[in-house]
């Protein structure tokens, strides 16, 4: 078993860094003289700029502050150790930094914030610019006013919520633990500055049609009046162009695109786009003005039939399984921001790697840098609405939100869409997850759908779906499963898996978990394998047309992912996952039965519903009085039980003796089914402790000290299973694994 270890020795350089539990080794790259250096919005780039990132001033109080005793790295929030702070706050909090602007600035300068966690009111030299709600959304002032020569001084006032309110908030909770994560408050984007001309452009919107093999830019500019033309130039040089007026604002220009180079994961083709301001002078001169570069894609995403009439998912008009990870965009020593812009790319490109062609981006809103890798690199993005408020289980009616909570979500839900539209890998709008904050769900999926027809719309990912929408999404771990494929949507696995495997090292703290455990990472890869195998499977019948697997790395306590929090090690075969990703099982293992199960035929054990005495477990203990019963013990109607001996009772305990030919068993596993928690001995010994239910038959790895006193010839098993409600049942056998 390979296993790929990415870094050994983490060096720091940063002056600000807070003590943390966890680093990555990109945090070495971080100063407060360099920190996302990089301009922050690559789908409308302006050659002159001011990068405002590095350390302010920094305070918590309840007023603005007189002094200020802190400094913050600036675009890490609070909470991250890159920060410099690293711990959570209550209340709000203050930043000021002064700066000034080039000489030859002139006309209008705008101030842009990239998002800032949660609510936040901003002043420059006194005079307040404005506030905003919105934890993941971009918002601007024109600061032109307010400026002055020389020195400037901007102070912003933060509060995040988190847990506590109404807002979209996503993982964010004050006391973190299992799948909820360290808030993120403040500043966590980048800040700028740059300059327009009172005419400039506002936004540049590219929308394709594949179809008729066309792309229509909208083009906004801040001041519309008829002396002002655009001009638009897409490919290399002048392939298209179209100049229009700007009186209207929101002006189309469609552009015929000659044969169209389509956008795949396999082949990520961008076109540029130009976009040039032209003012009319008096003798029919012509002056360039403000000039702005963009790109765009032509890809389209639909929902179609194959050549069976299964409802599948379509890329560019073709039937597209999409396997990805479930992302959740979390950092050990960044939380909701990376350490740097290398590090935002290294995580799509190792889910390229690992043979993923899609993304679910969990509850959470990246930089615009991390969709914009996503493009570039190659890769489709599920992007889900953060969740807000109060959940509701599955069978429960969608909540009824407040007015300001329902207007919060709405507007943010718009503002996602409106900033992130440009991207051409954002192939699905998620708008609720597992019943989080669900409310008007046919309203919302169908105002989400009109809004933005060239997307697809999934109104519930798992729980409480309502019927509308493109997809129907179910959730099942360890799983997989499907629901079945509806004549006009299709079949989504949207969370599964969830194996997991503590790494210590390279932990957040000294407790982990997963929803399934695994013995190391040669168990891990191998149970990986056989989920996708069930997966591929599913695509074949009943019409499987997606699977998000959980998850992409570890987060603090939660050690699902396939690489550790830090990003320092591949916790599973890279070769092996990747072809089993691509529907590609010829490297799976070879198993063969050593002791068969109910699978095979019904073997007998000796049983009983009363508690026996301590030693019923051990080798010799005659169980002759017990009874006797066909595998597997359990109730009918249990999903993968094969019940030959009914067991209605909360407890059972049963035994049978097997016989192993002279071999070594450093690879045989137990091949088991339970419903629910169960305990395995095999000769006395604990050989594995489950807790939950399954719904099929799973390997499960066999603790080294029962893998120890297994013998040739005669040996026993004994399994104990606690049922608390629903189905039950439990059977086991062995298997070895080469």
């Amino acid at each position: 078993m390979k296993r790929l270890t990415l870094l050994a020795l983490f060096v720091f350089v940063s002056p600000l860094l807070a003590d943390g539990p966890l680093q990555t080794r990109w945090a070495k790259d971080v100063c407060a003289d360099k920190v996302h250096a990089e301009y922050p919005r690559p789908q409308m780039v302006r050659e002159k700029w001011q990068n405002l990132n590095g350390q302010w001033d920094f305070a918590v109080s309840a007023e603005k502050p007189n002094t200020w005793s802190q400094k913050i790295l600036v675009p890490f929030p609070v909470e991250a150790s890159l920060s410099g702070i690293g711990k959570m706050v209550d209340g709000p909090v203050w930043y000021r930094r002064t700066f000034s602007i080039p000489k030859d600035w002139k006309d209008r300068t705008l101030l842009h914030f990239g998002a800032v966690n949660w609510e936040s009111e901003v002043w420059l030299n006194g005079k307040k610019l404005g506030e905003h709600k919105g934890g993941y959304d971009g918002f601007s002032f024109d600061i032109t006013d307010a400026l002055k020569d020389g020195e400037n001084e901007l102070i912003v006032r933060a509060v995040n919520p988190a847990d506590k309110g109404t807002q979209p908030r996503g993982k964010q909770v004050k006391k973190p633990g299992g799948i909820f994560y360290t808030p993120s408050t403040g500043i966590w984007q980048t800040v700028w500055l740059e300059p327009t001309p009172y005419w400039g452009i506002k936004s540049v919107r590219c929308t394709p049609d594949v179809d008729k093999g066309e792309v229509e830019i909208t083009v906004e500019v801040h001041d519309p009046r008829p002396s002002i033309w655009a001009a638009v130039l897409v490919g290399s040089g002048e392939a298209t162009r179209a100049t229009g007026e700007t009186e209207q604002t929101g002006h189309a220009y469609r552009l015929k695109i000659p044969n169209p180079h389509l956008w795949t994961p396999d082949d990520p083709y961008l076109y540029r786009v130009s976009v040039r301001l032209i003012k009319d002078l008096v003798g029919g001169a012509q002056e360039y003005g403000d000039k702005a570069t963009a790109y765009f894609a032509m890809r389209k995403i639909s929902v179609g039939k194959d050549e069976r009439g299964v409802t599948r998912l379509m890329l560019n008009n073709k039937p597209y399984f999409q396997v990805g990870p479930l992302d959740q965009g979390f950092w050990p020593d960044g939380i909701y921001t990376a350490p740097t812009d290398e590090a935002l790319k290294y995580d799509i490109e190792m889910t390229k790697k690992l043979g993923f062609n899609m993304i679910r981006k969990h509850v959470k809103v990246e930089p615009e840098r991390w969709y914009y890798w996503a493009d570039k690199l190659g890769i489709l993005v599920w992007q889900d609405m953060p969740s807000g408020d109060r959940s509701i289980q599955p069978n429960q009616p969608d909540i009824v939100r407040s007015p300001e909570s329902a207007k919060e979500y709405e507007t943010e839900l718009k503002a996602m869409i409106d900033g992130l539209r440009n991207h051409p890998s954002i192939v699905m709008w998620v708008v609720f997850n597992e019943g989080w904050g669900q409310f008007d769900t046919k309203r919302i999926t169908e105002w989400t759908k009109k809004y933005d027809p060239t997307r697809l719309v999934n109104c519930a990912s798992g729980w409480a779906d309502r019927g509308v929408g493109d997809v129907h999404d179910i959730h099942v771990y360890p799983g997989p499963g499907s629901p079945k494929p509806e004549p006009n949507r299709a079949a989504v696995l949207g969370e599964f898996g969830g194996l997991g495997l503590a790494t210590p090292g390279h932990m957040w703290t000294d407790k982990s978990w997963g929803y399934q455990g695994t013995r190391d990472s040669a168990d891990l890869t191998r149970k990986y394998e056989i989920l996708l195998k069930k997966v591929y499977d599913l695509k074949e019948k009943p019409g499987l047309c997606a699977a998000v697997y959980t998850q992409t790395t570890d987060v603090e306590t939660e050690a699902n992912g396939l690489m550790t929090y830090d990003r320092a090690v591949l916790k599973v075969d890279l070769d092996r996952v990747a072809a089993a990703n691509r529907g590609d099982f010829s490297k799976l293992p070879k198993v063969s039965t050593l002791v068969g199960t109910a699978q095979d035929k019904a073997y007998i054990w000796r049983y009983t519903t009363t508690k026996p005495g301590v030693d019923w477990l051990k080798p010799e203990f005659d169980g002759k009085s017990w009874k006797e019963g066909e595998a597997g013990f359990g109730t009918k109607g249990t999903p993968g039980a094969i019940v030959r001996t009914e067991w209605k009772t909360d407890d059972i305990w049963i035994r049978r003796e097997f016989t192993l030919r002279d071999q070594k068993f450093d690879n045989v596993y137990l091949n088991m089914h339970h419903d629910e928690d169960a305990e395995v001995y095999i000769n006395g010994v604990l050989a594995a402790k489950v807790k939950g239910f399954i719904t099929d038959y799973e390997l499960e790895a066999i603790r080294a000290e029962a893998l120890a006193v297994m013998k040739p010839g005669k040996n026993v098993i004994a399994i104990h299973c606690h049922q608390t409600t629903g189905g039950q049942y439990i059977d086991a056998g062995l298997v070895e694994v080469k």
